[in-house]
């Protein structure tokens, strides 16, 4: 019976990405990108200034407590729903059916998906509200109202409260420290439950401070090491640059690239994958940027172009660099599995410190998501929705926690799509009052003296 039903849930997934999902990033994505003179290559310095004078910069107005977080708070958990299990394992799973040319449709996704996300947290910003005890809020509950009607913000809400449920991230995580150290699963479950919801009761501000500390850490280990293996095959990089590029437009790469998005929640191996990995078009990102401090939309928005490019052409890139140079991408190996198999033929003890990676990664996605989750609960009832949704969300995670994980990706895949449609919608119809003009701060307050 639960076969036949995830049969059903498979196909649904399929026609939804095929025939909705995809049309729609492509159309969106290439008209936002046209309109603007694809701002996310023309100005990308600008977004690399952006971040560094947020991470250089001292302001006092940023960090008043009593005013939401902090920006590059808010750009870390941010990315910490995006970096997560896909980028080691989802984006292999491209690779393994479509080839080293399925990376080159992840970073076609980006490009156009970046824009996409740049719009999203701009209007949460642009639409948000504040209260004094928590700071503020927004997302696509808020400018939904005006885009569409106060019908698809309730919509919006339910969905994003089954979606803030990463029941895949947290059966990776559970299956790996399990299978990695022979442990039975409930013992896992039930302290990974704790964790997650140690981390919400401190609301978005300490689920901030987790990512922050996290994210960083993570991509500096992983990094150091996908660089040192890369350095060790030095000569063999021209090689695997030329079987990407010219493996990108035959049938497999392409085809792969839009199936392998399946598994990591939607690079839809090319497009469904790209989606889940950089959180484009689900308006997670949009509810976690507008709890920042900042007051000009156009410049934390700006940040969401970064972590795309940091989600999809840093990291996803370095896993794919190192499964293609070790030769571990053709072997017969299960694909959770390709990037420690390469990593371990140059480091002692990956066994154990890729479960390390797995739970952090894990960690930082599921808290950050279920923190979205949260919100949207808050919204359709600010007395009960946080106590509700923490009973039902703690009973979805324990059951789908012993199930197949690609039975637990099905059901995220599905809802994606339509919060993708409806979101997308909703940008669609409020395009024209997006602003694409940021600047660096530096660069800002240049310009005012000099017109001074």
């Amino acid at each position: 019976m639960f076969d036949l039903f995830f049969e059903w849930v498979d196909f649904l997934e399929d026609c939804l990405w095929q025939y909705m999902g995809f049309p729609a990033i492509i159309f969106v994505g290439l008209w936002l990108s046209i309109r603007s003179r694809f701002v996310q290559i023309r100005k990308f310095p600008d977004v690399i200034r952006i971040f560094m004078d947020f991470l250089l910069r001292r302001d006092k107005s940023l960090n008043d407590p009593g005013r939401g977080i902090h920006p590059l708070k808010a750009f870390f958990t941010g990315l910490g729903g995006c970096v997560g299990i896909g980028n080691i394992v989802a984006i292999t799973i491209a690779v393994k059916f479509g080839g080293p040319g399925a990376i080159f449709w992840v970073w076609m996704t980006a490009i156009i998906g970046s824009l996409i996300k740049y719009c999203e947290v701009y209007l949460g910003i642009q639409y948000r509200v504040c209260d004094r005890k928590e700071g503020f809020h927004g997302g696509p509950m808020y400018f939904l109202k005006k885009a569409i009607a106060p019908w698809a913000s309730t919509l919006f809400c339910v969905l994003m409260c089954f979606y803030g449920v990463e029941i895949f991230q947290f059966n990776v995580v559970v299956t790996s420290v399990a299978t990695s150290f022979d442990l039975e699963r409930w013992p896992i479950v039930l302290i990974m439950l704790l964790f997650v919801l140690f981390a919400e009761a401190g609301g978005i501000r300490r689920i901030a401070n987790i990512c922050t500390a996290i994210i960083p850490l993570f991509i500096v280990l992983y990094l150091s090491m996908g660089s040192y293996v890369l350095f060790m095959n030095s000569h063999k990089l021209r090689g695997v640059f030329e079987l990407i590029f010219t493996g990108a437009f035959n049938r497999q790469s392409a085809l792969g690239a839009f199936l392998g998005s399946t598994v990591l929640l939607t690079i839809s191996h090319g497009i469904r994958r790209g989606c889940y990995s950089s959180d484009i078009g689900v308006g997670y990102a949009s509810i976690i940027h507008s709890a920042s401090r900042i007051t000009k939309p156009t410049k934390q928005a700006a940040l969401a172009i970064f972590e795309v490019f940091l989600d999809s052409f840093v990291i996803c890139t370095m896993s794919v660099l190192i499964i293609l140079v070790t030769g571990t991408w053709s072997q017969n190996l299960d694909p959770m599995h390709l990037v420690e198999r390469g990593l371990a033929q140059y480091f002692p003890y990956m066994h154990f410190f890729m479960p390390f990676f797995l739970f952090l990664l894990g960690y930082s996605t599921i808290i950050a998501y279920y923190g979205a989750g949260v919100k949207t609960a808050e919204f359709l009832s600010p007395r009960y929705g946080r106590y509700v949704y923490y009973f039902l969300s703690s009973i979805f995670l324990f059951m789908f926690a012993f199930v197949d994980t690609t039975h637990a990706i099905l059901p995220m895949s599905v809802i994606q799509a339509f919060l993708l449609a409806l979101n997308l919608f909703g940008l669609w119809r409020l395009r024209r009052e997006v602003d694409y003009n940021f600047l660096p701060i530096s660069k800002e307050v240049q310009k005012e003296v000099l017109a001074a």
